[in-house]
């Protein structure tokens, strides 16, 4: 079969998706991969992918870029003429739905998150609400990462047809392999993996890490992500006062993790947070916002503490009640989480959730 797979980052394909990819191409079938060019594309194509390069603005509202993107996707339809279309993140899911309507192609769509457009009540929200029912009404399956944002789509009618609950991206347990716990003579280090933005918490996060280091002077705050929004100056004058130390955008986040004493991620929204499961599974306790999509990685003084969203004070009390746990209980809370992990979020679960629909697919005829 030809599969098309249309996303908007090389990096959540590479990363996340890897292993999906990888078992379409064991199959035989030839795959295609529609998103804008970017390191990760390389990799993609060293595993057998077909590229084809496609801009998507990942957070703009142009209508003028997005009908572009819409016809782009038709006429790469038509071109192609793929068996199947998998979808990623909310432009691919909305317009390549709706090319896939127009040229009457099955396609699977996969609900990453909310996104910051759906969260904010108001004009965009509505219109995205309105682009989804479009764009998801002939999906053979919808795939959510967490039960809220399921919810969602249904209270607000978005979905009427199927849909599945996966766990997340899930995670490659062998890649994100266990790892022995810091000694207790290193200092505590709390490490933040993300996009440096908004809705990532990291406002909070700073103020926390203020309030902390006067408490506690020797606790390190690791910060790892792409900086997308202006925060260069302000992190710049945190670094140089000591509060954080950001390191930018790493391939490699495991050496990371392995060195860190609790991952923190204070995110006002999630699909299911990969980095929470990536963590947990090196054995790193979960420190993280009450949200959905955050609260399922983790269980409650068992392998992580949650905290009020947009909240400085719940993160500060968070933080200090971590802090002063015994070293033991530390270490107890990350093979906790290595074991929540096994149990509930292997990626291989994803890749037959997956393998299931498109053989369900099949057997209805409706692919050749």
């Amino acid at each position: 079969m030809k599969i098309l797979v249309l996303s908007n980052l090389g990096m959540g394909l590479y990363k996340f998706r890897r292993e999906l990819l990888d078992n379409l191409l064991s199959q035989g079938h030839k795959v295609y991969v529609s998103l804008p060019n970017d390191k990760y594309v390389t990799k993609l194509e060293e595993m057998g992918c077909k590229f084809i390069e496609t801009h998507v603005d990942r957070r703009g509202t142009n209508p003028y870029k997005d009908s572009k993107l819409l016809l782009n996707y038709i006429k790469m339809i038509k071109e192609i003429k793929p068996d199947i279309v998998l979808t990623y993140t909310i432009k691919p899911n909305v317009y390549g739905g709706l090319a896939c309507r127009i040229t009457k192609t099955p396609y699977i769509t996969n609900i990453t998150g909310l996104g910051t457009a759906m969260e904010n009540k108001g004009l965009v929200s509505k219109l995205t609400i309105l682009l989804y029912k479009w764009g998801l009404k002939a999906s053979s399956c919808i795939f959510f990462q967490n039960e809220n944002n399921r919810n969602f789509f249904v209270r607000n009618s978005i979905v009427k047809n199927k849909t599945r609950l996966i766990p997340g991206s899930g995670v490659n347990l062998k890649e994100h392999r266990f790892e022995e716990y810091p000694r207790i003579n290193n200092p505590i280090s709390f490490l933040f993996i993300g996009r440096i933005m908004k809705a990532k918490g990291v406002e909070e996060l700073f103020e926390a890490a203020i309030k902390v280091k006067e408490k506690y002077p020797n606790i390190q705050f690791d910060l790892v992500g792409a900086c997308e929004e202006d925060y260069t100056e302000r992190l710049a004058k945190l670094t140089k006062k000591g509060i954080v130390k950001y390191h930018g955008q790493q391939d490699d986040v495991h050496s990371f993790i392995k060195d860190s004493y609790a991952t923190i991620l204070p995110s006002y929204h999630e699909g299911t947070a990969n980095v929470l499961l990536e963590s947990a599974a090196t054995g790193r306790p979960i420190l993280a916002s009450k949200v959905p999509g955050c609260i399922e990685t983790f269980d409650e003084g068992i392998s992580g503490f949650g905290f009020k969203v947009r909240n400085v004070d719940s993160l500060v009390e968070c933080l200090i009640k971590f802090i002063e746990l015994e070293h033991n209980e530390k270490k107890i809370m990350g093979i906790n989480g290595r074991s929540k992990v096994e149990r509930e979020f292997d990626r291989l679960d994803v890749v037959g959730a997956y393998t299931e629909e498109i053989n369900q697919l099949k057997k209805l005829s409706l692919l050749k």
